[in-house]
């Protein structure tokens, strides 16, 4: 052969081979049930390939061989599941506090939620710190989506909110929250009066911001909904709205003739299926979502039965933190036998109507409450155990992982980086030994976290635990030290 025909044919051959080269990737999941969290149907042998922080393609492993990986995790026999968002947590207790609420960040991760939504406490300019340092990879924990400080009256019980008595202080505290860019606006109802809980939901409708709200007695569900409200927070206020007798009763709290609990109990004897349903299929057509959290319902409702007071997580827990705990176990623990007997079955009421929301279309959102003042529910496994009860309490694990995933990621109008497992969107994923399709415990078998695109095996998980504990033990040996 000459020379000529020679360099001819190696010319064809490497040009032919640059063409069919292999792309170059950050890393190659192989051979991975993966998950589809909107159609719950799994897809089993199924490479996941990822460039930056980013999904590039999910393709048959048997096509993987096209791409170059920097690293290859081999995810065969384990279920990719998009990472877990907790879409109602809280940072608080005061400045002495924060570093133990930062120590709550790795908790997050360790347990495969890769987002947060924090429903305001009194650390915002920590928060705001936290949100831009993670989203950077400056900080290790979940993508944090925040309210900021909550919306509420003069005198509030709740720390470090925003107290307003008038429109005008209502618009100042909404250009506030709009120039530290919120991810929402949180707005409660302890001393804020109707009128300008109304108001508030309507302007910052209007200005174009996600609202959720514990809702005034006084108002109907129907009139917050109606009115723009975004989300529900707990499910104890969806489920007056079961009852024909919901206003009347809202009018008699309101002018001090009846207590909340004897108004409760007249919700609940004169609660009625039809009614609801037909309450939560307008909360549906309005689009007004209802985070449970009944996880942390859970745990002070049966303190009797179980005071948590051994539990092995509490070594995750600052002592602060810890102590932030104790108004909730104080008073539940001067209850007599009759009040317990109302804390249960208002608890088990208010559950009951979990698969009512959930037939009617209304977006469940799953969030634990997981934070300073409430009791034992933790930051991590609580959410977790609020899936188990999504189970418990009537929704299929498929309704549960989508209350977990896509559902929040759409309430806050990211799902199209984030929610579910698809080119284009976020790198955060989690590899489960088991199939959560078939028992929601399998979402705490956790093998690996891909966060923001960086692989958190078993070990590294292990380690982070261990770091927290660490953290918390000389936390709790200097508070015993102090004078």
């Amino acid at each position: 052969m000459n020379k000529s025909l020679l360099f001819l044919t190696l010319g064809v051959l490497l040009a032919g081979g640059n063409a069919h080269a292999a792309e170059r990737v950050d890393l190659l999941v192989r051979d991975a049930t993966v998950i589809d969290v909107i159609d719950g149907q799994r897809h089993p042998h199924q490479a996941i390939a990822v460039r930056g922080d980013r999904i590039v393609a999910i393709v048959a492993d048997r096509a993987a061989k096209r791409y170059e990986a920097t690293q290859t995790l081999d995810a065969k026999g384990k279920y990719a599941i998009p990472g877990l968002w907790d879409m109602h947590v809280h940072f608080g207790g005061g400045e002495a506090l924060i570093e133990e609420n930062k120590n709550l960040l790795p908790l997050y991760v360790a347990h495969g939620i890769t987002a947060v939504r924090d429903a305001a406490g009194d650390l915002s300019p920590s928060v705001f710190e936290w949100r831009a340092a993670t989203a950077s990879n400056a900080l290790l924990g979940p993508t944090i989506f925040t309210s900021g400080p909550k919306l509420e009256g003069y005198k509030s019980i709740w720390p470090g909110d925003l107290e307003i008595g008038s429109v005008k202080e209502l618009n100042e505290a909404l250009d506030k929250l709009q120039a530290w860019k919120v991810d929402f606006v949180k707005i409660t109802d302890n001393t804020l009066s109707t009128e300008l809980f109304l108001d508030a939901v309507k302007e910052a409708k209007r200005r174009g911001l996600k609202t959720s709200a514990h809702v005034p007695f006084a108002l109907t569900i129907d009139e917050v909904s109606a009115a723009g409200l975004s989300s529900i927070e707990h499910i104890d206020y969806a489920f007056k709205a079961g009852s024909p007798k919901e206003r009347e009763l809202g009018a008699a709290v309101a002018r001090g003739e009846l207590s909340s609990r004897d108004a409760w109990t007249q919700l609940n004897a004169s609660f009625d299926e039809a009614t609801a349903k037909a309450a939560y299929a307008r909360l549906a057509q309005r689009g007004t979502a209802v985070t449970p959290t009944l996880n942390g319902s859970q745990v002070t409702s049966y303190l009797d039965q179980d005071d948590h007071k051994h539990d092995d997580y509490l070594k995750y827990i600052g002592p602060g933190l810890q102590a932030t705990y104790s108004w909730r176990v104080e008073r539940a623990a001067k209850d007599a036998a009759a009040a317990i007997a109302r804390r249960h079955e208002r608890f088990e009421k208010n559950a009951a109507i979990l698969p009512l929301l959930q037939q009617a279309g209304v977006t469940l959102l799953a969030g634990t409450d997981a934070g300073f003042l409430n009791s034992y529910n933790y930051p991590g496994i609580g959410l977790h155990q609020e899936m188990a009860l999504f189970v418990r309490y009537g929704l299929t694990p498929l309704q549960t992982l989508q209350a977990a995933t896509i559902n929040g990621a759409r309430f806050l109008g990211h799902d199209d980086r984030y929610g579910s497992l698809a080119v284009g969107k976020a790198a955060d994923l989690v590899l489960l030994t088991a199939d959560p399709l078939s028992d929601i415990n399998a979402t705490r078998k956790i093998d690996t976290v891909v966060l923001k695109g960086q692989v958190h095996d078993r070990a590294d998980l292990d380690a982070m635990l261990a770091d927290v504990a660490k953290r918390v033990a000389a936390q709790q040996a200097a508070a015993k030290a102090k004078p």
